[in-house]
């Protein structure tokens, strides 16, 4: 492990400080379950490790198969994404047919009301 610590890894530790705050409060708030919170908070964590550890992510990379570290961050980080712009895109749908729903629902209620 590197002792030296790298002004752009004090940066990005405070941005993780920061983003696990984030994680804390909504949870506290009640806006996100505890499986998001374990979910956010592992991925913080995670990138806490790569930030303080570099060799860290060369040491997942040659477990898992692949030659360099930064290229299993940049795959990781392509799955994470994709896999929450489809979750945002099912939860996009699920609000779209609620509010057909609803303004069904009003439209109709409307309707009654002027009779």
């Amino acid at each position: 492990m590197n002792l030296t610590i790298l002004p752009i890894q004090i940066i990005l530790l405070i941005f993780l400080v920061f983003a696990v705050s984030r994680v804390v409060l909504r949870l506290k708030e009640g806006s996100l379950t505890l499986g998001a919170f374990l979910f956010w908070a592992g991925i913080w964590v995670t990138a806490g490790l790569a930030v303080i550890d570099p060799g860290f992510t060369s040491y997942i990379a040659l477990k898992i198969g692949i030659q360099r570290g930064t290229d299993v961050v940049i795959y990781l980080s392509l799955f994470l994404l994709f896999y929450l712009i489809f979750r945002t895109t099912i939860l996009m749908e699920n609000l779209r047919e609620e509010i057909t729903k609803l303004t069904r629902e009003i439209a109709l209620l409307k309707g009654r009301e002027k009779k």
